[in-house]
């Protein structure tokens, strides 16, 4: 293997149709379907550089400026996937991992997703597989779920799959970004702090205690369904229920997992209110509200109504600042000015 660097960059995706809960831990396999957009935002990128080396007694992973280790869960995921990579290649070489967050990380916005696909597109890069995106989107998976779905642009479903072994579960684009380029995602940042409860943590918790988690499971799959068609004949008011109706159904098996999980805070309610009561008052749905493991509200809506979103959410106490991301694409290649590694 040659010592060329590798450098990556990944944007995170929004959920539409979330997955919460694995039916298996190792391999990050979900019990339904999810489907997603991919952002776009300079402010919303993961970069990874990877380098590889005979020389190296051990692969070596900087995350953010700081080096992690088998006590840091990450590790454990990303060296997994470091391995299979390896493996595939038939090499010998250690690899060098650096990456870097461009927005906060562990607080709700989906950075394991963009660095997990960074990674995956990265490794596949250095080692020289040539892998399809299919094949990479399960590799990214098993660092982050919601990765698999960061592998591709645009508008994207990761199938849940059936069998034991993973080999069918895995994300492919429903439509390109140039489909439904109107729709755009304003995050709201009311904290961004890392959570107290991990999406890992969460994920276990819910399957195990929470008494409404199985009737999640039909509710998510059948979301998922309607969503594809909705995205596909771009009817923003199929989309925009199922989007807020989704999210509100996975915070509710959260609250009932046991201790309860709250990711929400006031700021959080109040932007449901809000958004709520704009949809009211124009007599259809022209927003959608919905939050991942985290309490920052994303705002799904298109870009003619953006301006009266952004004056209703004005209103809401807490918000920070706000990023508006639009549909983007898949990771991409960068070159070596841009490298995380410096030689």
């Amino acid at each position: 293997m040659d010592s060329k660097i590798h450098t990556v960059s990944a944007s995170p995706n929004i959920a539409f149709i979330k997955y919460w809960g694995k039916r298996d831990h190792k391999l990050t396999l979900p019990f339904n379907s999810s489907v997603s957009m991919t952002l776009e935002n300079p402010m919303l990128k993961t970069i990874t550089s990877v380098k590889l080396s005979e020389k190296m007694k051990e692969d070596e992973i900087y995350i953010n400026g700081n080096k992690i280790d088998s006590k840091d869960q990450r590790f454990n995921y990303m060296l997994g996937v470091i391995e299979q990579m390896r493996s595939k290649a038939k090499s010998d070489s250690k690899a060098l991992v650096v990456s870097k967050n461009m927005f906060p990380t562990g607080s709700g916005l989906a950075s394991s997703a963009s660095g997990a696909a960074a990674l995956s597109y990265a490794l596949n890069s250095a080692f020289g597989l040539d892998m399809e995106p299919r094949e990479l989107s399960k590799i990214a998976r098993q660092v982050s779920g919601s990765g698999s779905r960061s592998i591709f642009g645009g508008f994207v479903v990761w199938h849940k799959g059936s069998i034991a072994d993973g080999s069918d579960s895995y994300s492919e684009q429903i439509a390109p970004k140039s489909h439904w380029d109107e729709l755009i995602d304003i995050i709201c940042m009311v904290d961004s702090s890392r959570k107290k409860v991990s999406s890992t943590e969460g994920h276990e918790l819910t399957a195990r205690t929470s008494a409404l988690f199985k009737s999640r499971i039909d509710f998510a799959e059948n979301g998922a369904i309607s969503s594809i068609q909705a995205i596909k004949s771009k009817d923003f008011q199929s989309l925009a229920q199922n989007i807020m109706r989704d999210s509100n159904n996975m915070h509710a098996v959260m609250l009932d997992s046991w201790p309860p999980i709250i990711y929400l805070n006031s700021s959080s309610l109040q932007a449901i209110s809000v958004i709520s009561e704009l949809n009211e008052s124009e007599g259809k749905y022209v927003a959608a509200y919905t939050f991942d493991a985290g309490p920052n509200p994303h705002i799904i809506t298109t870009k003619a109504n953006e301006h009266k979103v952004i004056e209703a959410l004005d209103s809401v106490e807490g918000i920070k600042d706000k990023i508006t991301g639009v549909v983007g694409d898949g990771p991409s290649m960068l070159d070596e000015s841009e490298s995380l590694i410096k030689d």
